[in-house]
């Protein structure tokens, strides 16, 4: 019998880097630059959706209207103070060990990252990947950011594998919505700030600490130990 070997799809902030507060409070300061009050709490719910999302969200929770340029004026402004901020951002215990060892071991792996490449990739660099010669799949490049699942049928595209041998691996509920929707396994990771029962419920097949205690139940998703 022919082995399939199982292609892991990662999410990017708060799975394999330790960026998910350094992305709430550049959208805290976004939005106050807009005039635009939005506890912290109710920003970090929101990390790994898609804009348009965010966007609609945003306007139930705060009846506001978000014009198109006032959204791009929002986005603009996250990037940049996310750039101020990412200088304090590092890899995720575990996270450059997981990825070396996927290498050697001949898995295939990618990522796919809500985040656009203006964000992404000082995120990339700390972590020590290469956009030029890592499968990297970004907001810019597919119509619809998570919970949709274009991000993933994109990433294993682009590794040659089929999405029903993949296993996506990310801290959000939104990683694992687009996980089911895009017929992949999902593992969470408690890293980003979701709960166990939260992951779970949103479809994890199985919930770790973070990208090192994936590494040590690396059998468990299909990964070769």
């Amino acid at each position: 019998m022919t082995r399939i070997d199982t292609a892991f799809l990662f999410d990017l902030d708060g799975t394999l880097v330790d960026s998910v507060y350094q992305h709430v409070l550049a959208w805290q300061e976004a939005l106050e630059s807009e005039g635009i009050a939005l506890s912290v709490w109710r920003i970090h719910r929101k990390i790994g959706m898609s804009g348009g999302l965010f966007t609609n969200i945003l306007l139930r929770e705060t009846g506001l209207e978000i014009s198109q340029d006032r959204q791009d004026r929002l986005r603009q402004r996250h990037a940049e103070a996310y750039k101020r901020l990412s200088a304090a951002v590092r890899p995720l215990p575990g996270a450059r060990e997981l990825l070396a060892y996927l290498t050697d071991t001949g898995s295939r792996w990618a990522i796919a990252t809500s985040g656009r490449m203006e964000t992404a990739r000082p995120t990339l660099e700390a972590l020590g990947v290469d956009p030029d010669r890592t499968p990297v799949v970004t907001r810019d490049l597919v119509k619809y950011a998570k919970p949709d699942p274009d991000l993933f049928l994109a990433a294993a595209e682009r590794l040659g594998v089929g999405i029903e041998t993949a296993v996506v691996v990310g801290d959000s509920i939104w990683d694992m919505l687009a996980a089911q929707r895009a017929r992949a396994l999902g593992v969470g990771l408690l890293s980003g700030g979701y709960g166990q029962d939260e992951l779970e419920r949103a479809g994890a097949f199985r919930v770790y600490e973070d990208p090192a205690d994936l590494l040590r139940h690396i059998d468990e998703v299909g990964g070769r130990h």
